[in-house]
């Protein structure tokens, strides 16, 4: 078998990510060997693999549906923004450059489509099949000619398509058709058919439509997902916490102790792998929310300034809301603080900064005992260590280096009082660490929690991996998705006019 499937979506944000790990997962426990892979990812949540590669988060738990460690080749282009107009573009895992986003889709994007066809083409020679995602739509007719995650992708390769519609927002039936539509003849020749996402209500109601779509488009449904809270992978972008709904069943759950943990996280510009605090999140009786006020760090037990792609823009940002002011009177009264990545950075003394900002010399809270130097080269590595007795694993991202001058050790950074500071994400996720941390914040607030003894956060993700694969094992027609898969789309798809424009 050398099968092969392109999950598209009818937006941004339809349930492409959720989808493409949910079919991952089902294969997998049917032995299937199988990996994902997205040509092109946009996203500041990103992972570093064990070869020192970065990717997007969505594609590093994606290969964790599959059983196997990711790869640079699963994502081969990611652009990580840096403001309205311009990311910085990582190709094969490394940073090759700063493009606006004109200058990017005016060319450099359509020469990286034979490196993408590589890629999923040494994918495909290793796996019995490649779940690929794509981004964004399909039918975004302003950038079809230089596509290389959509049907570009999918023509070079010859992968049958589905699209994915989240029938929640509404107007799912116009979406599918419009879609179809709005493609050339040859692009919807392999788009095969629809897949509907977090239906609430009864099934049968929506048949008599799913009929009707059939008859104008050819193409049939293959399957309706339910609405299920608490579903997702890794975001890649926005103010959602991936394990949000999971977040919500623990916070009404009674805490182990008496009373429960509140964690504010400063909402900083560019916020990258937010995702660090998820761990926290799943703890029973830790409740946590993202802060824009300074008012609102008056009753948090622990403040976290999370990573961000514009540490000298994150600090201004904070400066102007007056959250700085705060941040360092409640460093002052030794209330806890923890930084991470960014967040570190934005802790210490000054920032000499001429490849992100370009600002130069920029004074920080001053809060740690730390120098940071940005460097051209960017750090990517899985570390791994101890701390407050307990073993840690982490991951690096950054272009900061930093200098520490003082403090107690922590983690290759550092801790004075009650702040904290460093550059591992993931951190949080072993969970006798994160246990032993919390245990300390609730010592310094004064409060009477207690962590649970036995949440394991890799657990969480496996229960919440299987989930994914239970919906489309129970409410997607497996048999039709496997022909798909192994023999490509269906012959003989009327096309639908008026089909891209010239």
């Amino acid at each position: 078998m050398n099968g092969g499937l392109l999950v598209a979506g009818t937006t941004s944000d339809a349930g492409k990510s959720v989808v493409t790990a949910g079919i991952c997962r089902w294969l997998v426990r049917q032995g299937v060997k199988v990996a994902p892979f997205k040509a092109q990812n946009m996203s500041l949540n990103s992972f570093v693999t064990r070869e020192g590669a970065e990717i997007g988060r969505a594609q590093a738990m994606q290969a964790q549906a599959c059983r196997i460690e990711p790869t640079a080749l699963m994502n081969p282009v990611l652009l990580k923004p840096g403001g309205e107009q311009s990311s910085q573009v990582v190709l094969l895992g490394k940073p090759v450059g700063e493009l606006s986003a004109r200058g990017y889709h005016g060319g450099r994007q359509q020469r990286l489509l034979g490196t993408v066809l590589d890629c999923l083409a040494e994918l495909r020679g290793t796996y019995d099949a490649v779940i690929c995602e794509g981004a964004g739509s399909p039918a975004e007719i302003n950038l079809r000619r230089t596509d290389i995650v959509n049907m570009g992708i999918a023509r070079g390769a010859r992968l049958p398509v589905l699209v994915v519609g989240d029938i929640d927002r509404g107007g799912v039936f116009a979406s599918f058709f419009g879609t179809v539509a709005l493609l050339s003849p040859e692009d919807q020749e392999l788009v095969a058919g629809f897949l509907v996402n977090k239906f609430r209500g009864d099934v049968g109601l929506l048949e008599p439509g799913l009929d009707m779509l059939h008859g104008l488009t050819g193409r049939r449904t293959y399957g309706v997902l339910p609405f299920r809270h608490g579903l997702g992978i890794d975001e890649e972008d926005g103010l959602r916490v991936s394990l949000r709904g999971t977040v919500r069943e623990s916070t009404v759950t009674p805490p182990v102790g008496e009373d429960v943990l509140r964690v504010a996280v400063c909402a900083i510009p560019l916020m990258s792998n937010f995702t660090d605090v998820d761990a926290l999140a799943a703890e029973p009786g830790v409740v946590v929310r993202f802060v824009d006020r300074p008012e609102e760090l008056a009753d948090a037990d622990l403040v976290v300034i999370p990573g961000t792609r514009g540490t000298v823009r994150a600090l201004q940002w904070l400066r102007e809301r007056g959250l700085a002011d705060a941040l360092v009177r409640r460093a002052a009264e030794h209330r806890p603080v923890l930084g991470i990545c960014g967040g570190f950075q934005i802790l210490g003394e000054h920032i000499e900064d001429d490849v992100e900002s370009r600002k130069g010399h920029v004074d920080g809270l001053g809060i740690l005992p730390v120098r940071v130097r940005f460097a051209r080269e960017k750090t990517l590595t899985r570390p791994s260590g101890q701390a407050l007795g307990e073993h840690v694993d982490g991951y690096e991202i950054h272009h900061g280096v930093a200098t520490v001058e003082g403090g107690e050790p922590f983690l290759d950074g550092c801790r004075v009082g009650q702040t904290w500071g460093t550059h591992w994400h993931g951190s949080l996720e072993s969970d006798g660490f994160r246990r032993a941390f919390l245990r300390e914040v609730a010592a310094a607030a004064g409060r009477r929690f207690v962590p649970a003894p036995d949440t394991s956060f890799a657990a969480l993700r496996e229960e919440q991996l299987d989930r994914l694969g239970d919906l489309i094992e129970q409410h997607a027609d497996t048999d039709a998705l496997w022909r798909l898969i192994e023999s490509g789309a269906p012959q003989g798809l009327p096309f639908i006019p008026p089909g891209a424009p010239a």
